[in-house]
């Protein structure tokens, strides 16, 4: 017997090395090295391999880095809260007010359809449609709304923001439809029987069984937001920054100690915050 169960957990080892080799060697050591030389000190022609602080006093000193932290969390907040606001309700649409599941699925991929293409061409999709000559200026104009175009519409927060959320919405519907396909429909009908309103049966039933999709998506959301840096680029028209923008400079500067130290600060965060939210929700229970 003891025989036995030793060569069922050898087994079971065996059949796990080959996952556990590739996470470690295509995350937990890419990971380790960028920790690592984030340490490292960095002059305008070289990049010297010593122990250093200065990398991390510079980030947490700077006024300017601060500034570019906090349009990060806030283009990831305002983004969140959007994209919550827009997949509760499309996942709320298709899960309970499409009867057939034909119709489901027929709505469900009709949604997809748009991330078919690449990210960037959906986004650049928006620069055209906002510009001063666009789409929405030239029919405001022709219906009276504006007598001049609107120069916010494009390069600004405005725009970043709208391109986060088409980019970033589904993966806030998908994990909530999931949640909401699960709801036994019996409870929903009790509620309504024991005299509960529509707006008492959302927020006592149908939001604390959605919970963990919510949070599924609120991590994708985040996380995805948080590490972007070409949206911002693009749609602000270089006038804006985040944390992932901030990166993308340093590497083109060859600066790798501080693109390293910057980025294991984002990658705190972002764990800080996937943390925090795990405290709330067990999203094993969606796994």
């Amino acid at each position: 017997m003891k025989h036995t169960r030793e060569w069922s957990r050898l087994m079971a080892y065996a059949q796990a090395a080959p996952l556990a080799l590739i996470l470690l060697v295509f995350l937990v050591l890419p990971i380790m090295v960028i920790v690592t030389v984030s340490f490292w000190e960095a002059t305008e022609f070289s990049i010297i391999p010593a122990f250093s602080l200065e990398n991390y006093a510079y980030l947490f000193s700077s006024e300017v880095v601060g500034r570019v932290f906090l349009a990060t969390f806030r283009y990831a907040a305002i983004t969140w809260a959007l994209t919550l606001a827009i997949g509760f309700t499309v996942a709320w649409f298709l899960a309970f007010h499409i009867r057939s599941l034909t119709w489901q699925i027929a709505l469900f991929l009709l949604c997809t359809i748009p991330f078919w293409t690449s990210n960037i061409i959906r986004m650049i999709s928006w620069i055209p449609f906002l510009g001063r000559e666009g789409i929405a200026n030239s029919a405001l104009m022709s219906w009276g709304v504006i007598d001049q175009p609107l120069d916010w519409l494009l390069f600004s927060d405005f725009s970043v923001i709208l391109a986060f959320v088409h980019l970033y919405t589904l993966f806030m519907v998908v994990p909530i439809f999931n949640s909401m396909m699960r709801i036994d429909r019996a409870l929903l009908e009790a509620a309504h029987d024991a005299g509960a309103s529509g707006a008492q049966v959302m927020w006592n039933v149908v939001i604390p069984l959605c919970k963990p999709g919510i949070m599924i998506g609120t991590i994708f959301v985040l996380t995805l937001v948080m590490g972007d840096f070409i949206t911002v680029r693009f749609m602000s028209g270089s006038q804006s920054a985040n944390v992932g923008r901030l990166i993308s400079n340093d590497i083109a500067l060859l600066a790798y100690p501080s693109a390293a130290a910057t980025a294991v600060v984002l990658l705190a965060s972002v764990l800080l915050v996937i943390g925090l939210l795990m405290r709330f929700v067990d999203i094993r229970k969606e796994l």
